[in-house]
C-alpha cells in the first residue's frame, strides 16, 4: 500500500504548502457530492507527485487559501483527467481557475485512443492495471473515512502521476506536445465553469421543435429554474425536469390550479412558487423569443450538402492518416455539418490542434480559396489561382 498522507491539520497544511512549492508539476483529483445540492460539496482533495501523495480534507480545513495559493502558481503544471468538474469545484471555492493545466483526457486522442475516453480505460491501457471499483458510490462527506476509501481516492493521483509522465514521453517523441497549448489554455477559461441563469435554455434538447410561444416559456422557464436552484442550492431537477418544462410550455397553465394540476410538477414547488410561475409564463407566451442559432434548427441537408461533406471528409481523412490518427477523432460527421452551415465558435475544427491539423483548411475550401487536386494517383489541396 502506498504511504498517504492525510491532512487534517494547519500545521500539515503548511508543510504542504512548502512541498508544493518545491515541484514543478502536481496531479490532482477531488471527490465530492452533489446528489442533493445543486453546487458540488468538496469532500475531498488529492494530490500527488513521483515522490509523495496526500489527501486533503476541506471539511476539517475549511478554509484552504494558503493551500490554493501554491497550487496555482503558474511555475507548476496541474495534471487531471477530465477536469471540467474538478474546475468547477476550484472555481467556486476559489473564485478563480488555476493554470497552466495538462489534461490527460483532452491528450488521449493524439496518441490514437478514442475521444473523450475514460480514466479506468487508460490506466488498463498505459499501466496494465485494473482500477478497484469497490467505493465508486462512497459517501465522501462522512467521517472518519476508512483506509480503504483513502486509498481508493488516492489511486486516481497515484496512478494519474504514471500516465502523465507515459503520455507526455509519447507525445513528445512524437512532436505534438505543443499541439495541445490552445486546447489545454482553452480550459483556464473561467466561462466554462459559470452557470449563468440567461443560458440555462441553450442546454434543453428539443427546443427546436417548438412554436415561437413555446420557445419564449421554456426559455423563461429554464432561466428562473436555474437561478431558483443556485439560490436554494438544490438540484435543478428537484424544482423542474425538462420534459416537465416543456409539457408546461404547450399546456400553458394560467392559473396555479391548471399547474397543479399537470402530471408529474412538485407539489413543493408549486406551493412555493405556483403564482411566479404563471406570471412567467403569462409574460413569456407574449413575448418573442430569444432566437434560435442555426445549428438549432432543423437542417434538411441537400444532395450538394451531402457532397461537400464528402469532400470535407476526404480532407479529413488525408490529414488523419498522414498523423496516424482515426479520422472520427480529428473530425465527426457531425462537426463537419456545422462548419458546413455556420462555422460556428463551438466547433472543435476552429480551435487548438485541430485546426492547426484540418480546420483551417477545411474553411479555405469551403471559401473556395482552396482545391482538391490529384497528383501521383494522390488527392492534394491545392491554393487557387
Amino acid at each position: 500500500m502506498t504511504d498517504i498522507q492525510y491532512i487534517n491539520s494547519d500545521d500539515q497544511l503548511n508543510s504542504l504548502c512548502r512541498q508544493i512549492e518545491e515541484t514543478s508539476w502536481i496531479a490532482l483529483d477531488t471527490e465530492f457530492l452533489r446528489e442533493k445540492t445543486y453546487y458540488p460539496k468538496f469532500c475531498l482533495l488529492q494530490i500527488a507527485t513521483p515522490n509523495w501523495v496526500v489527501c486533503v480534507d476541506p471539511i476539517a480545513l475549511p478554509k484552504l487559501d494558503k493551500l490554493f495559493e501554491a497550487i496555482y502558481s503558474p511555475s507548476i503544471t496541474k495534471v487531471f483527467h477530465s477536469c471540467h468538474q474538478d474546475l468547477e469545484i476550484f472555481f467556486q471555492v476559489t473564485g478563480r481557475v488555476p493554470g497552466p493545466i495538462f489534461d490527460t483526457q483532452v491528450a488521449a486522442p493524439l496518441l490514437g485512443y478514442q475521444d473523450n475516453p475514460g480514466y479506468a480505460m487508460l490506466v488498463s491501457s498505459l499501466l496494465n492495471i485494473n482500477l478497484n471499483k469497490a467505493h465508486t458510490r462512497a459517501d465522501w462527506s462522512k467521517r472518519p473515512l476508512t483506509e480503504d476509501e483513502i486509498q481508493y481516492a488516492a489511486d486516481d493521483v497515484i496512478y494519474l502521476c504514471k500516465i502523465y509522465q507515459i503520455m507526455l514521453q509519447k507525445l513528445d517523441a512524437l512532436g505534438r506536445t505543443e499541439w495541445l497549448k490552445q486546447d489545454f489554455k482553452e480550459l483556464e477559461n473561467p466561462e466554462h465553469y459559470k452557470a449563468d441563469p440567461e443560458k440555462a435554455w441553450l442546454k434543453i434538447r428539443g427546443k427546436n421543435k417548438l412554436t415561437a410561444k413555446q420557445l419564449s416559456i421554456v426559455q423563461s422557464l429554464a432561466k428562473w429554474r436555474e437561478a431558483t436552484a443556485q439560490i436554494e442550492n438544490r438540484p435543478k431537477t428537484w424544482l423542474m425536469r425538462d420534459d416537465l418544462i416543456f409539457d408546461i410550455a404547450k399546456l400553458q397553465p394560467e392559473t396555479v390550479s391548471d399547474l397543479s394540476a399537470i402530471r408529474g410538477i412538485n407539489e413543493r414547488t408549486v406551493q412555493r412558487h405556483g403564482k411566479k410561475l404563471c406570471d412567467l409564463i403569462s409574460t413569456a407566451k407574449n413575448s418573442d423569443p430569444i432566437p434560435l442559432k442555426e445549428k438549432d434548427r432543423s437542417n434538411k441537408k441537400s444532395q450538394q450538402h451531402e457532397a461537400i461533406l464528402d469532400i470535407l471528409t476526404a480532407l479529413v481523412r488525408i490529414r488523419a492518416e498522414e498523423n496516424a490518427l482515426n479520422p472520427t477523432i480529428l473530425a465527426s460527421r457531425k462537426d463537419l455539418e456545422t462548419l458546413l452551415f455556420n462555422e460556428d465558435e463551438d466547433c472543435p475544427l476552429l480551435h487548438g490542434w485541430r485546426y492547426t491539423m484540418a480546420g483551417r483548411e477545411l474553411i479555405g475550401l469551403l471559401k473556395g480559396e482552396l482545391l482538391f487536386g490529384i497528383q501521383s494517383d494522390k488527392l492534394t489541396v491545392i491554393e487557387k489561382r
